[in-house]
């Protein structure tokens, strides 16, 4: 079974489709790679076998009788745990949000209408809010490279997962890189959509409920192949049939900005040395690769962004949290006035209490910075860029503020600072599909962002799958080496 469950979710489809698996025994294997798996990984944290399992029986005797299936019919499925699932309400990390009753979000109900056996839910950090996965609910996630670094986060569970191949498709999200920067930690692919492509309905936070569709949130697919992000992306908008065929693009005379460069965006050299590989290889089949500085005015849209984002994460915050970022707010601004930097103390309280005033001066400045993107693009295709200043890195479970990156040239940069390469497309509203680029020296996956103009989610699509028929794709993580933590 073990080659079976290697296969992309394209390719278990039609093992499936032609009766050399069933679904249930598909789903078997699913399960018997999870309890392998998840001793040390600890990526999937709920499930609802025995509803799995009855849906897995009554698809295989679908199939039998002939009748008409959906596009994922069969297909073993877990989702991220920010989703409500019918029978495993979305916990983000919470005890107090894994009770009651909730019908499945949008994307749940799509994802079932086309078949899919959905089984169990994948780590999360507290209210998605991290750049690694863990929480006091369900513990620590691990990166299936090396046990003793992070997966990722906020799709962390989700990635590590599909890189262990316990599953070939996820359901993810993303406001501040949680698509992306899992995808790049463990080597597999995921496809942030156009803001509003994709319906957010279902998904905590907000609130349990909620039907407002949140700003700079996105969901989205991951996979181990550009071609099954383009299934489930098809089936995630509300799709039944298989995706329209499209005709192949080539890499030769594609017009690609490589952008490294940015004085507000640090980068460890080892993942800028990876990267540039990376463009060689596609320079090397034709593309046309030109080294992009500073794309849009960087500081104005990074303040504009923190600010966008603090305002949609203080609704989430205790009360009495929220309370006390109030009323240091005259304290907190004069600490930035004497020097304290935008990922302080003092920052952040001020980004968590912006005023309605403020929001509106932040929304005008990520307008601009769109406008440049849209003239951007009409230079280039899309633009490679770094998803993160670093690689996957070691846990580290301290309050926020006492934080840092460590670069392998021996710097330290704010924690913080991990936002910074993903800000352009998350507050501008653009697609980015994530492709692994390469190994570090050490062995460890790094990815890169293919940004397109807004609406450009095909684009994007398009470019990765030839780069991955060019380049090549996943790479499975070797055995574990180290012990988790």
């Amino acid at each position: 079974m073990d080659a079976v469950l290697s296969l992309d979710a394209t390719a278990q489809l039609a093992a499936l489709s032609s009766g050399r698996i069933s679904a249930a025994e598909l789903l078997d294997a699913s399960l018997s790679r999870r309890d392998e798996a998840n001793r040390t990984l600890n990526a999937v944290v709920a499930a609802d076998i025995d509803r799995a399992r009855e849906r897995a029986r009554a698809i295989d005797e679908h199939r039998a009788r002939g009748e008409g299936l959906g596009v994922l019919a069969g297909l073993p499925m877990t989702v991220k745990d920010t989703f409500d699932v019918e029978g495993m309400p979305a916990s983000s990390g919470l005890k107090s949000l894994r009770h009651g009753a909730r019908p499945d979000a949008v994307v749940v109900r799509h994802a079932r209408q086309a078949g899919a056996v959905i089984w169990g839910k994948t780590n999360v950090p507290v209210m998605a809010a991290d750049f690694q996965t863990f929480n006091n609910l369900y513990g620590t996630t691990n990166n299936p490279w090396d046990l003793t670094r992070t997966p990722g986060g906020s799709s962390g569970g989700a990635a590590a997962a599909l890189a262990a191949r316990i599953t070939a498709l996820e359901i993810g999200s993303d406001i501040g890189g949680s698509l992306r920067t899992p995808a790049s930690f463990c080597g597999v692919y995921s496809h942030k959509p156009t803001w509003g492509l994709v319906s957010q309905i279902g998904h905590v936070p907000p609130k349990p409920g909620a039907l407002a569709e949140r700003d700079l949130n996105v969901v989205g697919p991951l996979a181990r192949s550009v071609r099954d992000l383009r299934l489930l992306l098809s089936v995630l908008e509300g799709g039944l049939t298989a995706p329209r065929g499209h005709a192949p693009i080539e890499l030769k005379g594609l017009r690609i900005g490589l952008w490294t460069e940015q004085p507000e965006a640090p980068l460890d050299p080892e993942v800028k040395a990876v990267i540039e590989a990376f463009a060689r290889g596609l320079a090397g089949h034709g593309a046309d690769v030109t080294p992009v500085r500073s794309p849009v005015e960087m500081a104005g849209l990074l303040e504009a962004y923190r600010k966008l984002l603090a305002s949609l994460l203080a609704e989430d915050l205790p009360a009495r949290q929220l309370r006390t970022m109030r009323r240091i707010r005259g304290l907190a601004s004069l600490a930035r006035a004497l020097g304290a930097g935008p990922d302080s103390w003092a920052g952040l309280a001020i980004d968590y209490t912006a005023s309605h005033h403020e929001w509106l001066a932040a929304d005008e400045a990520r307008a601009r910075a769109g406008a440049q993107a849209r003239n951007l693009f009409t230079q280039y295709d899309a633009l490679v860029a770094p998803v993160g200043p670093v690689v996957a890195f070691p846990h580290d479970h301290r309050p926020v503020t006492r934080r840092v990156l460590k670069l392998s040239d021996g710097r330290t940069i704010p924690y913080l600072a991990a936002l910074n390469w993903v800000a352009l497309a998350s507050a501008c509203g653009l697609p980015v599909t994530t492709l692994p680029a390469g190994q570090t020296a050490r062995g460890l996956p790094v990815g890169v962002q293919l940004i397109g103009p807004r609406g450009g989610d095909s684009r994007t699509l398009a470019i990765a799958e030839a780069i991955e028929a060019r380049l090549g794709g996943f790479a499975a993580p070797p055995p574990p080496q180290a012990s988790p933590p």
